[in-house]
């Protein structure tokens, strides 16, 4: 735990589940917020998702 690129890896799988609790927070209450933002967020989760793992391969990577 005292590995700061594992803090680092854990911000980011945390972002990714913040996105993803608000993309699917605005899609149940529907309304304004998702005709506008639905996509953005969808993207915007897969952008993090991709970070997230490519940290998480690197990680692995560097300490094997």
């Amino acid at each position: 735990m005292d590995d700061p690129f594992f803090i680092l890896i854990l911000i980011a799988v945390a972002a990714v589940v913040v996105v993803l609790a608000i993309g699917i927070g605005g899609f149940g209450k529907g309304g304004k917020f998702n005709q506008k933002y639905s996509n953005k967020m969808m993207r915007l989760r897969i952008v993090a998702q991709l970070i997230a793992v490519v940290m998480i391969a690197a990680y692995v990577f560097l300490n094997s």
